[in-house]
């Protein structure tokens, strides 16, 4: 559990341009090194950003997915009752939107993104539930 939530605090994605400048995306909002600012994803897909294009409604997909894992994984804690199938599920599916999205972003001229939440959703799925997923299949 405290491994998913430290998921919170990592870069989900992490965007460098051309000019040296970078943008770190987490659940909650980006961070913008040049000029330094904060947007939310609240803001950002509701207040400055009109007619955004698709591979951005992955973010918003993922943060829904996580909180889905977080949420299922807190239930299971606290009752003791988790299915590792429907949290593992949620991350695999937040890493496939998170590395759509980085994607998204690469294929603009003069920025690199990197899905750093892919890989860490993946890891996290791999780590804390495959060993139970793979008993509950060998029964």
């Amino acid at each position: 559990m405290s491994v998913l939530g430290a998921l919170l605090a990592i870069p989900w994605s992490v965007q460098v341009f051309a000019v040296g400048d970078a943008t770190f995306l987490f659940a909650w909002g980006l961070v913008n090194t040049n000029p330094p600012s904060v947007t939310t994803l609240f803001d950002f897909l509701f207040v400055y950003t009109r007619g955004l294009p698709a591979y951005i409604l992955a973010w918003p997909l993922s943060t829904l997915c996580y909180a889905a894992a977080l949420a299922s994984a807190a239930v299971g804690w606290r009752t003791g009752r988790e299915d590792p199938r429907v949290t593992a599920g949620l991350l695999v599916v937040g890493a496939v939107a998170q590395f759509r999205l980085a994607w998204g972003f690469s294929v603009q001229p003069g920025r690199t993104a990197w899905p750093v939440a892919s890989v860490a959703f993946l890891a996290v799925a791999w780590w804390g539930y495959w060993p139970v997923l793979r008993q509950s299949v060998g029964r």
